[in-house]
């Protein structure tokens, strides 16, 4: 068809510039799994400490004492059997959101250790446990949750476990897609294994939690497997079985080469050894990783 269209009023060119920042904009933010827009300053570490390693499991007085070391953040749980995971009750999510406010120390990301005695691959409470996490990182603004697999919840040559695992992450996964979250699994798995795992689901939502120290005491090459581990990791623990972060056997500045080559960003919690003093020794530990991971990139 030739017909003449009516005429319009054409775009100034700042009108366009600001269209088209809106529109990028929009595309970002609607990508629970794309990199968002970030300022340069946002595209660097932060460092944290998991609520357990600071003596405060499931205790929103743990940020008392992430603030005492200077820490970014800390890892919180979801709670234990003993609370009826407590985190998923309302006024338990506003007494966190409270303490973090007062402290200034960020509320990291999720975990659910628990799982390790009440396991995933074989007790239907734990899959209850892990959606209901869903809803809870929701309310509390985060993005990624620890779903923990050792001791009775071991997947190491355990087929039908895994078999099981994948079944309930199929599951789970199109809810935390919905809600834009991440499944983080953290086992004693090589990296071949957990991608056959994350493979096997299919799902952005699932991915891997790395542990340095724990793959370490497996003898796995740590250095190789955060680089076969492109696009799947969600955070990282850091830990070196009985050492100080830096005087034993994890190199973090090599650590910190794969994650430039994967192109990482983002949380890494502590989770180490303090054997003069709680204190006093994260206090040395995260100085040391400000060293090798800084805040602004």
């Amino acid at each position: 068809m030739n017909a003449k269209l009516p005429m319009q009023n054409p775009l100034s060119r700042r009108q366009m510039i600001a269209r088209t920042a809106q529109t990028a904009t929009a595309l970002a933010l609607s990508a629970p799994f794309a990199p968002l827009l970030a300022a340069p300053e946002q595209r660097g570490f932060k460092i944290g400490a998991c609520d357990w390693n600071l003596g405060r499991m499931a205790d929103p007085s743990c940020f008392e004492v992430a603030q005492e070391i200077g820490l970014d953040g800390v890892q919180v749980s979801l709670g234990t059997a003993a609370n009826k995971m407590h985190l998923r009750q309302p006024q338990m999510q506003r007494a966190y959101l409270a303490a973090s406010r007062k402290s200034g120390v960020a509320i990291a990301s999720l975990a659910i250790g628990e799982l390790n005695n009440i396991a995933l691959k074989s007790e239907p409470v734990a899959a209850i446990w892990l959606l209901d996490s869903i809803e809870v990182l929701k309310a509390l603004g985060l993005k990624v949750v620890l779903v923990a697999q050792f001791y009775k919840g071991e997947l190491k040559d355990d087929k039908p476990g895994i078999d099981r695992t994948v079944s309930v992450l199929k599951e789970l996964a199109p809810r935390a897609e919905k809600a834009g979250v991440i499944l983080g699994i953290e086992n004693y798995l090589s990296a071949e294994e957990n991608l056959d795992i994350v493979q096997r689901v299919g799902s952005p939502a699932v991915q891997i939690y790395y542990d340095v120290g724990n793959s370490t005491d497996k003898g796995y090459d740590i250095y190789k497997e955060i680089r076969m581990l492109k696009g799947r990791v969600c955070e990282f623990h850091a830990k070196d079985g009985k050492y100080m972060l830096g005087q034993g056997r994890v190199d973090f500045k090599k650590v910190r080469d794969a994650m430039d080559e994967i192109g990482y960003r983002g949380w890494i919690q502590i989770e180490a050894a303090a054997p003069r003093g709680l204190v006093p020794d994260y206090k040395a530990h995260l100085a040391f990783l400000k060293g090798v991971f800084p805040a602004t990139v």
